[in-house]
Protein backbone atom coordinates (compact mmCIF):
# COMPACT_ATOMS: atom_id res chain seq x y z
CA UNK A 1 0.00 0.00 0.00
CA UNK A 2 1.12 3.53 -1.18
CA UNK A 3 1.50 6.30 1.48
CA UNK A 4 -0.17 9.07 0.40
CA UNK A 5 1.59 11.87 2.42
CA UNK A 6 5.25 11.67 3.65
CA UNK A 7 5.15 13.89 7.18
CA UNK A 8 7.25 13.77 10.31
CA UNK A 9 4.56 13.91 12.77
CA UNK A 10 0.68 12.23 12.74
CA UNK A 11 -2.21 14.45 11.89
CA UNK A 12 -5.33 14.60 13.73
CA UNK A 13 -8.52 15.40 12.72
CA UNK A 14 -10.72 17.70 14.63
CA UNK A 15 -14.16 18.72 14.99
CA UNK A 16 -14.37 22.56 16.33
CA UNK A 17 -13.31 25.86 15.52
CA UNK A 18 -10.33 27.65 15.49
CA UNK A 19 -9.99 31.78 15.41
CA UNK A 20 -7.15 33.26 14.06
CA UNK A 21 -5.91 36.94 13.80
CA UNK A 22 -3.23 38.31 10.75
CA UNK A 23 -0.48 39.60 13.19
CA UNK A 24 -0.89 43.23 13.20
CA UNK A 25 -4.80 43.37 12.30
CA UNK A 26 -7.75 43.23 15.24
CA UNK A 27 -10.00 41.48 12.37
CA UNK A 28 -10.74 37.80 14.25
CA UNK A 29 -11.47 35.17 11.52
CA UNK A 30 -13.60 32.15 12.50
CA UNK A 31 -12.80 28.91 10.40
CA UNK A 32 -13.48 24.96 11.04
CA UNK A 33 -10.44 23.26 12.10
CA UNK A 34 -9.72 19.95 9.97
CA UNK A 35 -6.41 18.79 10.58
CA UNK A 36 -3.87 19.47 13.64
CA UNK A 37 -0.19 17.76 13.93
CA UNK A 38 1.97 18.48 17.05
CA UNK A 39 3.69 21.06 14.58
CA UNK A 40 1.23 22.70 12.48
CA UNK A 41 -2.28 22.74 10.73
CA UNK A 42 -3.70 22.68 7.75
CA UNK A 43 -6.42 25.89 7.60
CA UNK A 44 -9.27 25.73 5.91
CA UNK A 45 -9.84 29.61 4.43
CA UNK A 46 -9.93 31.53 1.08
CA UNK A 47 -8.52 34.45 2.11
CA UNK A 48 -5.19 34.84 1.13
CA UNK A 49 -1.50 35.18 3.40
CA UNK A 50 1.33 35.57 1.97
CA UNK A 51 3.91 33.07 2.63
CA UNK A 52 5.73 33.99 5.94
CA UNK A 53 2.84 35.59 7.29
CA UNK A 54 2.27 35.14 10.94
CA UNK A 55 -0.78 34.42 12.51
CA UNK A 56 -1.85 33.80 16.00
CA UNK A 57 -4.64 31.10 16.32
CA UNK A 58 -7.24 29.85 19.52
CA UNK A 59 -8.42 26.95 19.63
CA UNK A 60 -9.70 23.73 22.26
CA UNK A 61 -8.30 20.30 22.35
CA UNK A 62 -11.51 18.37 22.61
CA UNK A 63 -10.65 15.74 24.72
CA UNK A 64 -8.80 17.63 27.53
CA UNK A 65 -10.49 21.13 26.39
CA UNK A 66 -6.89 22.87 27.08
CA UNK A 67 -6.82 26.08 25.15
CA UNK A 68 -3.84 26.27 22.77
CA UNK A 69 -2.89 29.87 21.92
CA UNK A 70 -0.07 29.92 20.16
CA UNK A 71 1.71 31.97 16.83
CA UNK A 72 2.23 30.14 13.37
CA UNK A 73 3.43 30.82 10.47
CA UNK A 74 2.38 30.63 6.73
CA UNK A 75 4.34 28.09 5.02
CA UNK A 76 2.09 26.70 1.95
CA UNK A 77 -0.72 28.20 0.19
CA UNK A 78 -3.41 25.46 -1.76
CA UNK A 79 -5.47 28.50 -3.49
CA UNK A 80 -9.05 28.09 -3.09
CA UNK A 81 -8.50 25.27 -0.49
CA UNK A 82 -6.49 26.59 2.36
CA UNK A 83 -3.18 27.37 3.86
CA UNK A 84 -0.38 25.04 5.68
CA UNK A 85 1.03 26.87 9.06
CA UNK A 86 3.89 25.70 11.14
CA UNK A 87 4.07 26.46 15.12
CA UNK A 88 6.61 28.97 15.85
CA UNK A 89 5.69 30.03 19.57
CA UNK A 90 2.92 28.56 21.91
CA UNK A 91 1.22 29.76 24.76
CA UNK A 92 3.54 29.90 28.26
CA UNK A 93 2.03 27.34 29.60
CA UNK A 94 2.33 25.03 26.85
CA UNK A 95 6.04 25.29 26.33
CA UNK A 96 6.78 22.24 25.33
CA UNK A 97 5.99 20.55 22.30
CA UNK A 98 2.27 18.98 22.13
CA UNK A 99 2.23 15.56 22.66
CA UNK A 100 0.03 13.28 20.41
CA UNK A 101 -1.95 11.76 23.78
CA UNK A 102 -3.70 15.20 24.35
CA UNK A 103 -5.76 15.05 20.95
Amino acid sequence: MKKLENREVNRHQLLGDLSLIYEGTTEEIQVTLPDLSTHGMFIPTRRLFPIGSVLKVRFSLPRSGFQVNARAEVRHIIPDSGIGVEFVQLSPRRSQPLKDKSF
